[in-house]
């Protein structure tokens, strides 16, 4: 038996769930911590002042907002040819070793790097290839 699209196109019985609607599982169980919110949320804060630490940290990740990555900030030259990119590794090496940057931070400025390299590349290797064709059709 071959298995295929489970309905045909245009079925319009066959769409699922809409989009943004809920399971009524989780309708459920929203509406059921709406109606105690308050009173689970005092317990929650009387258990953390009574030193419970799940409690603590619950009160405090609601609290504080969650911490986001610092900003990198690296003297890169305008990348528009294979050695410009070259140039732009190389510094970022340099202020890997220096300490100015984490190895974390270095790995993910790399990775962006290494994909506009790589199309750099593309576009260079598409020019060189459109002046063969050109040259080559010139003399035939």
């Amino acid at each position: 038996m071959k298995r295929g699209r489970p309905f045909e196109p245009g079925n319009r019985f066959g769409r699922g769930r809409t989009k943004g609607s809920r399971n009524k599982a989780t309708a459920e169980a929203l509406a059921l911590f709406y109606e105690y919110k308050d009173p689970l949320i005092k317990k929650c804060i009387a258990r953390a002042l009574e030193g419970e630490v799940r409690a603590l940290a619950l009160c405090i990740e609601r609290i504080l907002p969650p911490l986001r990555e610092p900003t990198v900030r690296l003297r890169m030259p305008k990348l528009e040819k294979l050695k410009d990119a070259q140039l732009a590794l190389q510094r970022l090496v340099e202020n890997l070793g220096k300490g100015n940057i984490t190895p974390q931070e270095a790995e993910k400025v790399h990775g962006i790097l290494a994909d506009i390299r790589d199309h750099i590349e593309a576009g260079e290797i598409d020019d060189r290839l459109t002046a063969l064709e050109k040259r080559a059709h010139e003399r035939e």
